[in-house]
C-alpha cells in the first residue's frame, strides 16, 4: 500500500478500542494505524510467535475448555453466521463464481453443527503434547526418547470453504500451536464472523486471543508476506485450487504441507459384489461433487464390465453425470439398454469420448472418466500414473487383490470396499483436518493434531560423561 491506511479489526491488540455487534453480542475491537500490508503481516507474525509460547504450555483441560466453548458458541450463533454467510453468497453469485465454488461457500446449519461436533471430538481426544515415546537405556547409562511437541506457528491459506476457519482453529488449539489464517476474499464476511467466535472462546478460557488470527485484508500481498516470514511462521498449509498451491510451493521460504488436486479413482475388480460396487461407485461420485475426495475416475475390470457398467451408467444418467469413456466402455454403455430411456439419454447427451487429459482431470463437477482395464495390474498402473495420489479405492471380493492394491497404490489414502468420500479427518476420527497432504514427508493423508506436531529428542541422565 502506498498511502497510510487505517485498519479496524478484531484480530490485533492496540491501545484504542471500539465495539462491534455480532449476533446481538458486543465484542471489543482494536484500532491500529498500519502503513503497509508488510507491516501488518510482521505485526501479526510477532503476535503469533508470542502466543505460540503460551499455547504450547497450556494444559489439556484449558485447551479442551476452549474447544467446548467454541462448539457452544457455534451452535448459539447459527442465525448470525448465516446472515454473514449470505453476504458472501450473494457477492459470489453476482460475480459469476462457478457453482461448485458457491457450494463450498455455504455455511448451512448442518455444516455449522459438523464444525461444533469436530470441536467436541477434539476435546474428547487424549492430549498427545508432551508424550514421551521410545525411551531406551544406552550403554553409557543415559536414557533417550522422543517427546511430541507443537510445531509452533503455522500459516493457513485457503479458498472458499469458511468451515476451514473452524477446522484450522480447533486443530491449532488442540495441538498447542498458534496460527495465522488467510481465507479467500469470497468468504471474508463468514470468516470474520467465525474468527470472532474463536477468539471469544480463547479469551473466555484464559488462552491468548492471538493464538488464532485471521488476516483482515483481502490484499494478495498478504499471502506473499505470510509465506516468506520464517522468523515467525514454521510451516505453511495451502488448501485450495491447483494454481494457488503451485504458487505457494514455488515462492514460499517456509516449509509447505500441500496437495495439488484430488484426482481420486474407484476400481471395480473382477470378482466383486456388483450391487455393492454400484452403490459405492455412485456415492463416491454423486454424494457431493465439489470435495477433493469425490471420485473423478472409474476403472472397471473387463470381466465384470458388461454387468456393472449399464447399471452405474443408468444411475449417473438419472443424476446428470457426464461420462467420458474410452471406446470400449462407450460402446458397451450405448449398446446395452436395460434401463431404457436412461441409457438413451446417456447416448444422446451425457456419453462422451475421453481424451488423454481426462485421465488426469479433477473435475469437481458432475463429470467422471470411465475406462475398462484388463484387471488389477492395469488398474494399479493407471492409478499410479494418472492419479494425484490423494485417495483411491478398490471394490473387490478377492482378499489377495485387496492386499496388493493397499500395498502397491501410491496414494495418501487407499481403501477397500468403501467410498473415497470417507477420506476426511472427521470421518477418520481426527476431530477435524487442516487439509489432506499428498506429500510423503512429515504428514500424509488427512492432517490432524499429530500432523501439526513434531518430535524432539529428550535425554535423561545422572551425571554421565562421554568418554
Amino acid at each position: 500500500m502506498d498511502c497510510k491506511i487505517r485498519c479496524t479489526f478484531q484480530y490485533m491488540r492496540g491501545a484504542l478500542g471500539c465495539l462491534q455487534t455480532f449476533g446481538g453480542r458486543r465484542e471489543k475491537m482494536h484500532t491500529m494505524n498500519i502503513s503497509s500490508t508488510s507491516e501488518l503481516m510482521q505485526l501479526m507474525g510477532a503476535q503469533a510467535r508470542r502466543a505460540a509460547f503460551e499455547m504450547a504450555r497450556a494444559p489439556a483441560l484449558q485447551k479442551n475448555a476452549a474447544l467446548k466453548r467454541l462448539a457452544a458458541l457455534l451452535r448459539a450463533s447459527v442465525v448470525p453466521l448465516q446472515i454473514e454467510n449470505a453476504k458472501d453468497l450473494e457477492r459470489a453469485v453476482a460475480a459469476g463464481l462457478a457453482a461448485p465454488m458457491v457450494d463450498r461457500l455455504k455455511l448451512t446449519p448442518k455444516v455449522i453443527e459438523t464444525c461444533a461436533l469436530g470441536c467436541e471430538q477434539l476435546a474428547a481426544m487424549a492430549d498427545i503434547i508432551g508424550e514421551i515415546s521410545g525411551m531406551r537405556q544406552m550403554e553409557s547409562g543415559i536414557r533417550v526418547g522422543q517427546m511430541r511437541v507443537p510445531i509452533g506457528v503455522f500459516g493457513m491459506i485457503y479458498e472458499s470453504r469458511p468451515n476451514v476457519t473452524i477446522e484450522a482453529a480447533s486443530l491449532s488449539i488442540k495441538s498447542g500451536n498458534a496460527c495465522i489464517l488467510r481465507g479467500g476474499s469470497e468468504a471474508i464476511e463468514s470468516n470474520r464472523a467465525l474468527a470472532a467466535l474463536v477468539r471469544q472462546a480463547l479469551a473466555e478460557s484464559g488462552l491468548p486471543e492471538d493464538g488464532v488470527q485471521l488476516v483482515p485484508t483481502t490484499d494478495r500481498e498478504a499471502v506473499g508476506q505470510l509465506i516468506t516470514m520464517p522468523q515467525f511462521v514454521d510451516v505453511i498449509i495451502p488448501r485450495g485450487g491447483k494454481g494457488l498451491i503451485e504458487r505457494i510451493s514455488r515462492d514460499a521460504k517456509v516449509p509447505v504441507i500441500k496437495h495439488l488436486d484430488g484426482n481420486c479413482h474407484v476400481y471395480v475388480d473382477d470378482p466383486c459384489d456388483i450391487e455393492m460396487a454400484v452403490r459405492v461407485a455412485d456415492n463416491a461420485k454423486t454424494n457431493k461433487y465439489s470435495p477433493c475426495n469425490a471420485a473423478e475416475g472409474l476403472l472397471v475390470a473387463r470381466g465384470v464390465a458388461a454387468e456393472f457398467l449399464p447399471k452405474i451408467a443408468a444411475i449417473y444418467a438419472a443424476k446428470g453425470v457426464e461420462m467420458r469413456c474410452d471406446l470400449e466402455a462407450k460402446q458397451l454403455i450405448a449398446g446395452i439398454e436395460p434401463a431404457g430411456a436412461a441409457i438413451n439419454s446417456v447416448a444422446n447427451n451425457l456419453l462422451k469420448d475421453a481424451t488423454e487429459q481426462d485421465w488426469f482431470e479433477e473435475y469437481l463437477a458432475p463429470i467422471i472418466s470411465i475406462k475398462i482395464v484388463d484387471g488389477l495390474d492395469a488398474a494399479i498402473a493407471h492409478i499410479n500414473h494418472y492419479s494425484s495420489h490423494h485417495t483411491d479405492a478398490i471394490l473387490t471380493s478377492n482378499h489377495m487383490h485387496a492386499q496388493r492394491f493397499l500395498r502397491e497404490v501410491d496414494s495418501a489414502s487407499v481403501m477397500v470396499n468403501a467410498s473415497t468420500r470417507f477420506a476426511d479427518g472427521f470421518e477418520f476420527g481426527l476431530g477435524a483436518e487442516i487439509g489432506i497432504s499428498t506429500d510423503k514427508f512429515h504428514a500424509r493423508g488427512p492432517v490432524g493434531v499429530e500432523g501439526l506436531t513434531s518430535l524432539k529428542y529428550v535425554v535423561l541422565g545422572e551425571g554421565q560423561l562421554r568418554t
